[in-house]
């Protein structure tokens, strides 16, 4: 039998994005990022005149924080330890959405910091991705973990049979963004991985090691 698959998002879950991105925005790009709802399109504005950023701005960023920033993102407490202890048990992949030519960049930024994993990029809904992945590697069972509601209904429309997480590391963005679990799409929300490794052993059917 193939070993379980667990099948990751990285920003927000792995490593933190909204808050270095913040952080670069307002040092570099004279622009304030105030993450009060859910619209992430209505929390970026310009200092000095205090208007909203047209979305092709937005865009425009986004692109230049992963062409050249990346270096920025450290990871969420400890995200990397349980994924090196799941890996233990089962296959680990990244799923991430982000340019094709981004790929190794983000494999590379993850092997930095103690993560060795296999990294797929994708653009859009996860489902396709996802069920892609769950073909290749054929797996006793799949865990999905994302941190957007959307991908979460992505998997469970394409993947009827998957387990999913959702899992928002990032205070900034946990409190705002839509619950997985309260729409029926996740199997769970946790937002902090030594509440979320415990919960993922078992559902690999992994005892809990005696501490």
């Amino acid at each position: 039998m193939n070993r379980p698959l667990i099948i990751s998002d990285c920003d927000e879950v792995l490593l933190h994005m909204v808050a270095p991105f913040r952080d670069w925005l307002g040092e570099a790009r004279g622009v304030d990022f105030q993450m009060g709802t859910n619209d992430f399109g209505k929390a970026l504005r310009w200092q000095e005149s205090g208007e909203v950023l047209g979305q092709e701005d937005i865009w425009r960023f986004l692109r230049e924080f992963f062409d050249a920033e990346m270096h920025r993102q450290l990871p969420i407490e400890g995200s990397v330890a349980a994924m090196n202890r799941l890996a233990e048990h089962a296959d680990v992949v990244i799923l991430t959405n982000l340019l094709d030519k981004h790929q190794q960049g983000r494999a590379d930024q993850l092997a930095n910091h103690g993560l060795e994993a296999r990294v797929f990029t994708n653009q859009g809904p996860k489902g396709p991705a996802l069920k892609a992945i769950v073909e290749e590697y054929a797996p006793s069972r799949a865990i999905f973990i994302d941190d957007l509601a959307q991908h979460h209904r992505s998997a469970r429309e394409t993947l009827a049979d998957i387990t999913t997480l959702h899992l928002c590391g990032e205070p900034l963005l946990a409190p705002h963004i839509d619950c997985a679990h309260r729409s029926g799409h996740a199997d769970a929300r946790i937002d902090t991985w030594d509440e979320a490794l415990p919960w993922l052993l078992a559902a690999l059917e992994i005892e809990k090691e005696p501490a």
